[in-house]
């Protein structure tokens, strides 16, 4: 019988590796944290966290507030009192440094000036200006680097900087609430206003969500049944950009999307306005794949997110095309025993929770 003894020194080795290992993701997972403070606010840039670690301690921290702020290394570096530690630091970031001259200087160039000997990395940025590029500066300068900690989770956070500057298009969240039978709307109704089939919490969730994307969209049939004003009202934040499909001209001009307070595009085929600052007219061919148009539209005016809202057909629209990243599912327990049936969506992984006596199920497509 053949034994394979192990000697002390490759398990000292093998210890010292998952410690290291430990250590970083520690460390990164305290990036993610911090970068989520960012969440809805950092609109075109991605979200970011930075802490510096000497001698097992945190001695700095700091996420990316805003574009045109500081990034997340700036700020975790000047929030450490006594630079001469960096000098024998770690610095730890969610995502690449950046090594191009935006609104800000790059940050690979700060943590070189500050003498930081070792920088660990969540991920890669996918944005063609650094994409590696901040990488390669930091090793040509003699800099130790660890790339791909907590990778997935990096990843995550940023899905949809990732998805806009990788498939070329939003992150796309499909989104409704239906009865226990089945229905996201009475079949009439005796106002064009909105009909709650979800509890005051779930409304009041839908609305913190709308803060943290870029934009909101909704389909002709919703504009004109519900009049909606598609804001943060039950939230603090500020108010996505507003998209409405509006084929034929029905959607009446007095209609809160047409108010003028918060950026409109409206998408259509046929149309007798003159766009202003405010309210943008975009054409596309109906007769075409009217989701990727629609995609097309929003990448080019630079939006990174869109949580649709729309009617059936809208949803369905996006759903057999294929074109949709999440779907966020509110089942109430009201009956409404007959209306507009809800989409039909194959459900892919899901996640649940409760929301007081609402179901919340969260869909999403790994195609």
């Amino acid at each position: 019988m053949l034994f394979l003894i192990e000697s002390k020194q490759n398990r000292l080795a093998k210890n010292n590796y998952f410690c290291r290992v430990n250590t970083y993701e520690k460390y990164i997972s305290r990036c993610v944290q911090l970068a989520k403070n960012g969440l809805g606010t950092t609109y075109p840039n991605p979200m970011v966290g930075s802490v510096i670690v000497c001698d097992g301690k945190i001695i700095g921290e700091g996420w990316h507030r805003k574009a045109g702020e500081p990034h997340a290394e700036v700020n975790a570096v000047n929030s450490v009192k006594d630079k001469s530690l960096l000098k024998r630091a770690t610095i730890y970031v969610s995502l690449e440094p950046c090594s191009h001259f935006g609104k800000t200087p790059p940050c690979s160039d700060l943590i070189i000036q500050s003498g930081i000997p070792n920088v660990v990395i969540g991920t890669v940025d996918p944005n063609i200006q650094v994409a590696g590029k901040g990488i390669k500066k930091l090793i040509a300068a003699g800099i130790h680097i660890t790339v791909g900690v907590l990778e997935q989770e990096c990843y995550q956070l940023n899905k949809r900087f990732f998805t806009f500057h990788n498939k070329k298009r939003p992150f796309v969240i499909l989104k409704w609430a239906q009865s226990l039978d089945g229905f996201i709307a009475p079949a009439a109704k005796a106002e064009k206003k909105p009909v709650w089939i979800t509890n005051p919490y779930s409304r009041q969730l839908v609305h913190k969500w709308r803060s943290e994307e870029q934009a909101i969209l909704v389909g002709t049939q919703t504009a004109v049944d519900d009049n909606p004003r598609l804001d943060v009202r039950d939230w603090t934040g500020s108010n996505p950009i507003r998209i409405v499909i509006d084929a034929n001209n029905r959607i009446p001009r007095e209609s809160h999307l047409f108010d003028n307070l918060v950026k409109t595009i409206v998408i259509g085929e046929n149309f007798d306005a003159i766009s202003t600052e405010n309210c943008i007219f975009e054409r596309i061919d109906f007769e075409g794949n009217i989701a990727e148009q629609i995609l097309e539209i929003i990448y080019n005016h630079q939006i990174q997110s869109v949580i649709i809202e729309g009617g059936l057909r809208t949803l369905q629209t996006f759903i057999e095309s294929g074109l949709w990243d999440e779907a966020r599912i509110f089942k109430s327990n009201t009956l409404l025993h007959n209306g507009v049936v809800a989409p039909k969506l194959l459900l892919q992984e899901s996640t649940k929770q409760f929301i007081d006596n609402d179901e919340l199920i969260i869909s999403r497509n790994h195609d």
